[in-house]
């Protein structure tokens, strides 16, 4: 079954939109045009990353190197 993931606009300095699925699936767009997916990300980091101040150090913080990921473009 795919899910779809919904892209919500973030007001940061290295992201552009956030997309979360139930399936526990994160993908993030970043200002350069990188696309990554990360896997089995638990709610509480997405609503996290939605709440933060900086949503950079956030990321840098609790997501980059925590989460298998994929580049989509």
């Amino acid at each position: 079954m795919n899910q779809e993931l919904l892209s919500t606009p973030l007001e940061s300095s290295l992201l552009t939109s956030v997309a979360y699925s139930t399936n526990q699936t994160l993908q993030l767009e970043f200002r350069s045009g990188a696309v990554y997916r990360y896997f089995a990300v638990p709610p509480t980091v997405f609503q996290g990353l939605i709440s933060a101040e900086s949503k950079g150090a956030y990321f840098n913080r609790t997501i980059r190197n925590h989460f298998r990921y994929q580049r989509l473009s």
